[in-house]
């Protein structure tokens, strides 16, 4: 039995959109990374004991905070 598939390829608009959502998440999830770390760093090291953080884990807690809120 023959049967016939079709594939069509993303046009140039298409790939365009994709590029540029994903510059925007990319760009909203820097945004709030800043924001977080800038927010963490003012914290003193009390104050960050008494949450049970140190200063060497505030870029990861950062990033984390900024893939899952976008």
């Amino acid at each position: 039995m023959a049967y016939l598939n079709t594939t069509f390829a993303p046009s140039f608009l298409d790939r365009t959109r994709s590029i540029l959502a994903a510059l925007k998440t990319r760009r909203a999830q820097n945004k709030m990374y800043r924001k977080t770390l800038r927010e963490l760093s003012v914290l003193s090291d009390r104050e960050l004991a008494d949450l049970g953080l140190s200063r060497c884990d505030l870029h990861h807690i950062a990033w984390k905070t900024s893939e899952s809120r976008i």
